[in-house]
């Protein structure tokens, strides 16, 4: 069940969305909170560099791994505009962190950049539970997935 701490904290990164795509990058953001509701870290996607691996949620994996004890990175949340791809949710299983909320699926993305007449990505869609053992997800939010749909729009109207 999303509540409003959950919303509050989807909202920041859709925010942080909006802010990876004022910086000419692809719109996503991401919020790692501990289980006191303490924001420990937050980023957006930097992949307009080329690196296609600096995604937020993997920046989050990295971060908790390096800064957070086991136990504690399992009772956190990370909060996020999209769905974590393969390659993140792998590193979030790995690292161990805990609960994952999120504004829009894979799956809606999926559609949107098909309906935008974007390429299709190198990596199988799968949902998170497709990769995560015993994951605990969250998610679609339909108003916030209509705000992450529209920033994709953007994306895409200007690089079209």
């Amino acid at each position: 069940m999303i509540s409003e701490t959950d919303l509050k904290h989807l909202r920041r990164c859709v925010e942080l969305a909006e802010t990876a795509l004022e910086k000419g990058d692809e719109p996503f953001g991401s919020v790692l909170v501990s289980a006191a509701g303490e924001v420990l870290f937050e980023d957006h996607n930097h992949v307009a560099g080329g690196d296609h691996t600096q995604h937020p949620e993997f920046a989050i994996a990295r971060w908790a791994a390096n800064n957070m004890a086991l136990k504690e990175r399992s009772k956190a949340t990370v909060y996020t505009s999209g769905e974590h791809c393969p390659m993140c949710a792998a590193a979030h299983g790995w690292v161990g962190l805990g609960r994952i909320v999120y504004a829009s699926s894979s799956e809606q993305l999926a559609g949107w950049l098909s309906e935008l007449g974007a390429a299709p990505a190198p990596v199988r869609n799968l949902s998170i539970q497709e990769v995560i053992k015993d994951a605990a997800v969250e998610g679609p939010v339909p108003e916030l997935a209509e705000q992450v749909h529209q920033l994709h729009r953007r994306l895409y109207a200007r690089s079209g």
